[in-house]
Order: C-alpha cells, then structure tokens, then sequence
C-alpha cells in the first residue's frame, strides 16, 4: 500500500506505507495549519488584553506549519533529515513561546528584562543546539551539554525565579496557566534532548542503539504535541478570563 504525496515543483512522490517520518511529517503540516486557523479564527472573541496572546499562538504554529511543508518536500525529496529548516522554525517560534509567558504575566507586572532574559536563553539552546547536531557534529556531546545548561535554567526560571513570582502574584486563571506552561518546558520540551541523542553521536550512543532517522518522529511528534499545547492553554486561559471580566 503507498500514498500520493507532491512536492513543491508538482511532481508526484509516491510514500511508502512504513514512511512514518514522512507520515508525522505531513500529520505535523496539517495540524499546525488547522490549529493556526482555529487560533486566527477566534480572535475577535477576546477582550484586545487577551487577543495579542492568541494571535502568538496563532503565528507560532503558522509559523511552523509553513516550515513543516518545506521539510515535508525535503523529505519525500532527500529523504534526509531537514536539520536546517527544523532549526529554523525553531529559532522563530521557540522566542515566540518564551514571548507568551511574559504576555500573561504582565498583569503581575512583568518587566521586559524577563522577556529578553528567556529570548536570549532560548536562543543559546537553540544555536549550540544547531552546531553539535549539524556543524561540529564530532563533539555533539558538548555542545548539546551546553544546550542542555541554557534548558535548565529557562526551567528554573520559570519554576522557581521572576517568572514563578509574578505568576504566583498573579493568581487565579494566569498561574494555573503558568503551572500548566511550565510543565510543557518541564515534560514536553525535554523530548527534544532525545531527539537531539538519537541523531548525533556522543557518549550517549552506546545504549541507544541503531537510531537512523528516529530524531525526526521525535522531534515532529514533539513539535505537535508542544506548540500546538501551549496555544491551547492560552486559548483557554483567554476564554476564562474574557468570561471574568
């Protein structure tokens, strides 16, 4: 059994049934696109406090599905892993993750120094992130510890620095939003670590065996499961709390 797949130019590809990197590839495309409509969509029901926080969540998974068709046609064309279009979709739309938390908590009275602080740790994830898996891929292993450092202090910082203050501040509907985000960062974001093991070399590859192109199931069925879950908790918190007021 195959299916019909296009690529940009037009021309027919046909995908292997037992393709499930192409499969969560174009599954990723489609529901970023549903999930930006439904974003876009319903901004107009939101007091306008509320709507800048949706239409984020809106961008960041428009964002990510004009890069999930890319990849897909870079698969079904190279069936090579799209490394750089992954990475970026990544440094355009993580910030933009790292954005919505500072939008909810400005009714604590969030300043812009958060804000940047989480742009900056996310980036230094993000870029060394890139150079062990695509540059200097022989020393992986230290340039995904890096990484690794800058993860976990956007962890603690929204666990238990300024942002979790200001959440706490805050109350009601925005700090369990807050709780829910952060156990998005803590849980959903930590897959991409393993993602980044199964496609790079370090000391980490003796007991994760024959890895081949498992990192991008991973990362394609993160990506889903993340973007389009923080939109979804700011939706609902935009709802509750146009509802409130």
């Amino acid at each position: 059994m195959t299916n019909l797949m296009f690529l940009s130019s037009g021309v027919p590809k046909i995908m292997a049934a037992d393709d499930y990197v192409g499969f969560t590839f174009f599954i990723g495309s489609m529901a970023m696109m549903a999930a930006s409509a439904f974003f876009f969509l319903s901004l107009n029901q939101f007091d306008k406090k509320w709507r800048t926080s949706v239409l984020v969540s809106g961008l960041i998974t428009f964002i990510a599905a004009v890069h999930y068709f890319y990849m897909r046609d870079y698969w079904n064309a190279h069936e090579v892993s799209p490394t750089f279009f992954r990475y970026v979709d990544w440094v355009l739309t993580v910030p933009l993750m790292c954005l919505e938390f500072y939008l909810i908590l400005k009714v604590a009275g969030a300043k812009q120094n958060l804000l940047w602080k989480m742009i900056f740790l996310s980036l230094v994830m993000l870029v060394t992130g890139y150079f062990g898996e695509a540059v200097y891929q022989g020393s992986a292993d230290i340039w995904g510890f890096i990484s690794g450092l800058a993860y976990f202090v956007i962890v603690y910082e929204i666990w238990f620095g300024e942002a979790s203050k200001l959440a706490a501040a805050a109350g009601g509907n925005v700090l369990s939003s807050h709780k829910i985000l952060c156990w998005f960062v803590l849980v959903g974001w930590s897959i991409y670590p393993l993602g980044y093991m199964l496609g790079t070399t370090g000391w980490y590859s003796g007991f994760l065996g024959d890895t081949g192109l498992k990192m991008d199931i991973v990362y394609n069925i993160a990506d889903a499961i993340n973007k389009i879950g923080f939109g979804l908790v700011i939706y609902n918190l935009a709802v509750k709390s146009t509802k409130n007021d």
